[in-house]
């Protein structure tokens, strides 16, 4: 990163994207959603199509919208949108809060998953090689 301008008018830019909006900015200052803890599994669905005309928006929710127009996971949006986890977390919990989103959390049940020994011998296996 590069410091561009006088001292009385310092941007950050990066010397291959352009101006670099910190997560903070884009979050308001917060670090944590209204609601919500969503997990990098979590599914995101939007429950409309076009947010343009809501109030209070910023790009990077009407973003997050438009791309769960197909369901997608949390990390895939951060991923997508080349936000950190923490900062899509942020937005979901207002998109959340105003019925824009659906998020479906991972099940926490852990039927049907082998016990510890089985992870052992898998490791001891794989150590013998």
């Amino acid at each position: 990163m590069t410091v561009q301008g006088d001292s009385a008018e310092q941007e950050w830019v990066d010397d291959h994207a352009g101006p670099v909006v910190r997560p903070y900015a884009v979050t308001r200052g917060r670090a944590r959603p209204v609601t919500g803890t969503f997990d990098l599994i979590s599914l995101v669905m939007a429950t409309r199509a076009d947010v343009a005309s809501e109030s209070g928006l910023g790009p990077e929710h009407v973003a997050i919208v438009g791309l769960c127009q197909r369901m997608q996971s949390v990390a895939e949006i951060a991923a997508h949108l080349d936000l950190p986890v923490g900062t899509v977390r942020v937005l979901l919990g207002d998109l959340v809060a105003r019925n824009l989103v659906q998020v479906r959390e991972p099940r926490a049940t852990t039927a049907g998953l082998p016990d510890d020994s089985v992870f052992e011998a898998v490791i001891n296996g794989l150590r013998a090689l």
